[in-house]
């Protein structure tokens, strides 16, 4: 909601809101910034609905229940969802790039927004996380910006079927697996998102994403393994660190190479680059220049997000993992290098646990070595009706009888007294989970007692 509240803002709309975070106490900071920056903040008591003139934005996250859902009922308020306003100001734009697909969207949707910004197409950005590159002293939360050039670049969502809605000029489809929805579902909602695009850009590596090219008007096919895509990896030719990336990049259509440097790590991190190179090229922006301006992209805020190094040589890490695909790509990635993986593991919520609890496990327990160690807490829970029947502890079950190594204590307070307890010189500790900024305190938090 932050994201779009500030392009609603910088457009010259009046904006007010609630949130039970701001109720609740936490990142009192965030909300400062937001009424030092001319936002209206209310309880959530319905205080802030007062004129039957005022329109109703809620995430899917708020139940008809919440005082203002019923308030502006009674008021008699035009109600939209988030998916309904953004997908109206996307589609009012002259060239609309979705990014859609169940892991990545919020870093290629940066890397593609800072591509544009680089090459002088004065994007609008829509982003789920905070992209470090237009991070400054007056916008420490950047996770939107408010351009002035004809370009709106924004990840759709595929949870809630909202992707439904986007007209885009350009469609990137990044991967198709399990999150929210089944698979038979997803294929259906990614087919139809990509009828309804001018041009498709499609992993080609991504298998149940390639089966979908069919329903593309138009294609820009990327990939490192599939030989066949247009926009490609030369070869032999990626060389990695644990924090950065080298290799060169092809152009199929006319055999050109391009050498890119990238200072994030892992083999889906090239992907995205792949993709987001591949979504300019759909926009009109030549691959070199797309090339050269992700040489300069800082990357997002809890993506892989490297919080420091303990004086003993313990580093830890803040990331947004939440699903099957994305927490896999994090452990691959920490496990292309020596070293013992402690994974601190948030569940988003009790409903995606029972939707996924199974392949959670199985990724903990095939990523991840005898010696390295999950830990999880009780999932997240702000409040409201969720069935919280079955928890985290099943997931730890799944992975011991797996054959992985794991410990469930329900309060995160425990489990990082337990991290620091077993950390030892040269173990790099992953925070992950999602929807819970203070996830980032918690990491900060876990490196200021090793230290």
């Amino acid at each position: 909601m932050l994201p779009l509240a500030q392009i609603l803002h910088g457009r010259g709309a009046i904006v007010a809101g609630s949130d039970r975070s701001r109720d609740q106490g936490r990142t009192p900071e965030k909300f400062a910034w937001l009424e030092a920056q001319g936002f209206s903040l209310f309880p959530q008591d319905g205080s802030g609905i007062t004129d039957p003139g005022q329109i109703l934005i809620a995430s899917a996250a708020v139940e008809d229940t919440v005082p203002e859902m019923v308030r502006a009922k009674e008021l008699g308020c035009t109600r939209m969802t988030r998916a309904q306003l953004l997908s109206g100001l996307f589609n009012s734009a002259k060239t609309g790039i979705a990014i859609g697909g169940t892991s990545g969207k919020s870093t290629v949707t940066g890397m593609l927004g800072w591509i544009m910004q680089a090459v002088g197409r004065q994007p609008t950005i829509m982003n789920g996380a905070v992209m470090k590159n237009f991070v400054s002293e007056d916008s420490p939360f950047a996770s939107a910006v408010v351009g002035k050039g004809d370009v709106f670049v924004s990840e759709v969502d595929e949870s809630d079927g909202s992707i439904a809605l986007y007209r885009p000029a350009v469609a990137v489809l990044l991967n198709v697996s399990l999150d929210h929805k089944s698979m038979e579902e997803l294929r259906s909602l990614f087919a139809s998102f990509l009828a309804a695009s001018g041009v498709s850009v499609i992993n080609a590596d991504d298998p149940e994403a390639l089966a979908l090219l069919p329903h593309a008007r138009s294609a820009i096919t990327f990939g490192i393994d599939q030989e066949l895509a247009q926009i490609g990896v030369v070869p032999g030719s990626i060389a990695d660190s644990p924090v950065r990336q080298a290799a060169l990049i092809v152009d199929r259509h006319d055999g050109e190479t391009y050498p890119l440097t990238l200072a994030l790590p892992g083999r889906h991190n090239l992907s995205n680059a792949l993709a987001a190179i591949s979504g300019a090229v759909a926009a009109g922006v030549p691959v070199g220049q797309a090339v050269e301006a992700l040489a300069s992209f800082a990357g997002l805020a809890r993506r892989f997000d490297i919080i420091g190094n303990s004086p003993s040589g313990i580093t830890v890490i803040d990331d947004f993992g939440h699903n099957p695909q994305k927490c896999a790509a994090t452990l691959r990635t920490l496990k292309q290098h020596p070293g013992r993986v402690i994974a601190f593991f948030q569940p988003h919520g009790y409903g995606p646990l029972r939707q996924m609890g199974e392949e959670l496990a199985e990724t903990f327990a095939r990523e991840l070595d005898p010696d390295d160690i999950s830990l999880m807490c009780d999932p997240v829970y702000f409040g409201g009706t969720v069935d919280r029947s079955q928890g985290s502890e099943r997931i730890i079950t799944l992975i011991e009888n797996a054959g992985g190594t794991a410990q469930y204590l329900p309060a995160r307070e425990e489990c990082a007294d337990r991290i620091v307890q077993i950390a030892r010189p040269g173990d790099r500790i992953v925070v992950m989970g999602a929807r819970d900024d203070t996830l980032t305190a918690f990491a900060q938090g876990i490196l200021e007692r090793l230290n």
